[in-house]
C-alpha cells in the first residue's frame, strides 16, 4: 500500500447569510478517499463516526449499549477517488441520533470509514453487493481492505458547518495462524459454496490434536465440533503459562474483576497441561472458519441467502479433516458443542444430521422456539419493537444483566444495525439471523422479519422460519422420525438471567421434551440460577470460569455415551493410550 499524508480534515464554516444554500443549523459532511488508496470506483457502507473521548478509535467505539458513540452511515455505489460523499440529515441513517441535524455541540474526534463491497452473481440468478469475510471474520472495523481515516479532533458548533474527511488509510491484511505440534489448520475451497456464490469460497478449521498423535499412527480418534464465533485460532490453550509479571490492572466489566487477560491465559495453559495428561481420552477437537459475506459465521446449515453451508461441512469439509487427521468418521464417534450462536448449531446440526452424530450439548443457545424469539413472539405478535397495548407504548428489551438493569431495547439494537448496513448486511445478530431462517427476497437479499425501522412483522416470513429453523417445532413435528434418531442425545443447558432471554425459548423447548414418547427424548436440560449468558452447565463455578472450560467439562457424559452406545465391532481402544 503506498504511504500517504496525515488525515485531511476541513472544517469550513458558513456565517454569513447568503454565502450558502443550506439553513443556518444544518451540519454537512462531505467524506472521499484518496486516489493512492484506490484509482477504482467503490461500491459499500460509508460510516461517519463521532466520539467524545479517545478511548479509542471512534470505529472501535461503536456498539449498541450505554457506551457506544455515535455512527451515521449510507450505501455509496460507484464512489470514485477525490468523490465528495456528503452526509446530511436527508441521507443518513444514525444511531443512537439518527440525524445528523441532531447532535449536540461540542467537541469530537471524527472518522470515516467503508466497508467495502463487492458483486456476487449468485445461482439464484440474483446480483448482489456484499462484503466478503477478508480473513478477520466480518468485522467492519477492522476488515482489510477497508478505507478509513485517521480520527481528527474538531469543535462542532450547529452554524451550518460543512467538515471534510478524506480517508487515506486502509486496513492491513490479516496474517494466518502457524502449525505447531498440537494445533493445525486446513482451509478447503468447498465447490457447493462456490457454485452459490459464483466465486471462490472457503471453508477451514483449526484441529486440536491429542497427546501422541505423531507416536500411534494406527489410533484413530473421535472428533468433537466446538461451535462458536469465528476463531483466529483454536482458543483457550497455551503451551505457555502467563508471564508472572503480566499485568493485572485490565478490567472486565462484564464480570465486574480484574486480572481477566492473566486469567485466561492461566486456563489456557492448565488445559494444556490436563490435555497432555497420561490419563486424559485421547480425541480431536474443531473449530470451524465459516465466515460468509453476511456474517462471522453461517450458523452451520443450509440456507436460501446464504447457500449449502450445512452441507459443505458435512460431506465437503468434515470428511477432508478426519481423512488427513485419521478420524474415526463414524457418526457413533461425533460430537458437538457450544455456547450462543454454537448453542444453536450444535443443537441444529445433531438435528437436521441425526445420524452423523452421538450427542450434542447446547449452552445458552441462540432462541431454538421462534415463539420465544428474545422477547418476541413472531407468531402471535404484531410489532417486534413494542408491546401491544391499546393506548400505551412500551418499549421491549433487548439486553440485561442478572438483575434486570438494561442495556438496549429491541428498536435500538435493530436501529444501529440499520446504521451500519441494509439489506441484513450489517454483520450483527439479528440481521445474520434474518439471513440464515429468511427466503430470498425478490432482489437477492433476505426477506426482512419485521420492518427494520418500525417493527412491524412479515407473519409470512415467520411462517417460513417456523417450518424451516424453528428448533422445537420441527421436533414436535417430526419427533415420530427423528425421536428414535435423537435419543440420548440432546443436552441443553441455559442460565434462567440469559442477558438477551434465551432461556424463555429453552424453558418451551424443555415443555415438549418432557412430554415426548416412544421414545421419551433422555436427554437433560439444565438451568441456572441467577446466570447470565453463556452459563454452559457449571454449577459449581461462576461463568467466567466454566466459559473457558467448553472442551473439558462435557467429556464425562461423551465417554458414558460412547461406552453405551458404540456399535459391535467399534474402534473403541485405539484412541486410549
Amino acid at each position: 500500500m503506498t504511504k500517504v499524508a496525515t488525515p485531511i480534515v476541513f472544517l469550513v464554516l458558513f456565517l454569513v447569510a447568503g454565502c450558502s444554500t443550506q439553513d443556518k443549523n444544518t451540519t454537512i459532511f462531505k467524506v472521499s478517499f484518496t486516489k493512492e488508496l484506490s484509482e477504482q470506483a467503490q461500491d459499500g457502507r460509508l460510516l461517519l463516526m463521532l466520539a467524545k473521548n479517545d478511548k479509542a478509535e471512534p470505529r472501535f467505539q461503536i456498539n449498541d449499549g450505554l457506551t457506544t458513540q455515535l455512527v451515521f452511515g449510507i450505501d455509496v455505489e460507484g464512489m470514485q477517488p477525490g468523490q465528495e460523499i456528503t452526509i446530511n440529515d436527508e441521507n443518513a441513517f444514525g444511531f443512537p441520533i439518527q440525524s445528523v441535524n441532531n447532535i449536540p455541540a461540542g467537541d469530537y474526534f471524527v472518522q470515516a470509514l467503508i466497508n467495502r463491497y463487492e458483486t456476487f452473481h449468485l445461482k439464484t440468478g440474483h446480483t448482489v453487493k456484499l462484503p466478503p469475510d477478508q480473513g478477520e471474520g466480518q468485522q467492519w472495523h477492522s476488515k482489510p481492505g477497508n478505507f478509513y481515516s485517521k480520527p481528527v479532533k474538531i469543535s462542532l458548533k450547529k452554524e451550518g458547518e460543512t467538515i471534510k474527511v478524506m480517508m487515506d488509510q486502509k486496513i492491513s491484511e490479516v496474517k494466518d495462524p502457524t502449525d505447531s505440534k498440537y494445533i493445525r489448520h486446513i482451509k478447503i475451497q468447498s465447490k457447493m459454496l462456490t457454485e452459490f456464490w459464483g466465486k471462490p469460497m472457503f471453508l477451514g478449521a483449526h484441529i486440536l490434536l491429542p497427546e501422541g498423535f505423531d507416536e500411534h499412527p494406527e489410533a484413530k480418534y473421535p472428533l468433537m465440533i466446538f461451535h462458536g464465533h469465528f476463531p483466529t485460532d483454536f482458543g483457550g490453550f497455551s503451551t505457555e503459562p502467563p508471564p508472572s509479571n503480566m499485568d493485572t490492572t485490565d478490567y472486565s466489566s462484564r464480570f465486574d474483576i480484574y486480572g481477566y487477560n492473566k486469567f485466561q491465559k492461566q486456563e489456557a495453559y492448565n488445559f494444556y497441561k490436563q490435555w497432555t495428561s497420561k490419563n486424559f481420552p485421547r480425541f480431536i477437537v474443531i473449530e470451524i472458519q465459516h465466515a460468509n459475506p453476511y456474517y462471522d459465521d453461517s450458523y452451520a446449515v443450509n440456507s436460501a441467502n446464504l447457500g449449502p453451508y450445512g452441507d459443505a461441512i458435512m460431506k465437503e469439509l468434515l470428511p477432508e479433516i478426519e481423512s488427513k487427521f485419521r478420524g474415526i468418521g463414524e457418526g457413533w464417534a461425533r460430537f458437538t458443542y457450544g455456547g450462543s450462536t454454537g448453542g444453536w448449531e450444535a443443537l441444529a446440526v445433531q438435528m437436521f444430521y441425526p445420524d452423523d452424530f452421538n450427542g450434542c450439548f447446547a449452552a445458552c443457545p441462540d432462541p431454538i422456539d421462534f415463539r420465544a424469539y428474545c422477547q418476541v413472539d413472531l407468531y402471535k405478535d404484531k410489532n417486534a419493537f413494542w408491546y401491544d397495548s391499546d393506548f400505551k407504548k412500551l418499549p421491549r428489551p433487548a439486553h440485561r444483566n442478572y438483575l434486570g438493569h438494561l442495556q438496549n431495547t429491541m428498536e435500538e439494537t435493530n436501529h444501529y444495525e440499520l446504521a451500519l448496513g441494509t439489506k441484513s448486511r450489517s454483520g450483527q445478530q439479528w440481521d445474520i439471523w434474518e439471513a440464515v431462517y429468511s427466503p430470498q427476497g425478490e432482489d437477492g437479499y433476505p426477506k426482512r422479519i419485521f420492518n427494520k425501522e418500525t417493527g412491524d412483522i412479515d407473519p409470512a416470513v415467520a411462517q417460513y422460519w417456523k417450518e424451516n429453523y424453528d428448533l422445537r417445532y420441527i421436533l414436535e413435528r417430526d419427533w415420530k422420525t427423528l425421536g428414535p434418531k435423537l435419543e440420548g442425545k440432546i443436552h441443553i443447558y441455559c442460565g434462567d438471567m440469559d442477558n438477551y432471554y434465551l432461556n424463555n425459548a429453552v424453558y418451551l423447548m424443555e415443555d415438549f421434551l418432557k412430554k415426548t414418547e416412544t421414545p421419551f427424548y433422555k436427554g437433560e436440560v439444565d438451568y441456572g440460577d441467577r446466570a447470565e449468558h453463556c452459563w454452559n452447565g457449571d454449577h459449581e463455578n461462576p461463568n467466567y470460569v466454566s466459559r473457558l472450560r467448553y472442551n473439558t467439562m462435557y467429556l464425562p457424559k461423551i465417554l458414558k455415551r460412547i461406552q453405551e452406545s458404540a456399535p459391535a465391532g467399534a474402534d473403541v481402544m485405539s484412541w486410549k493410550y
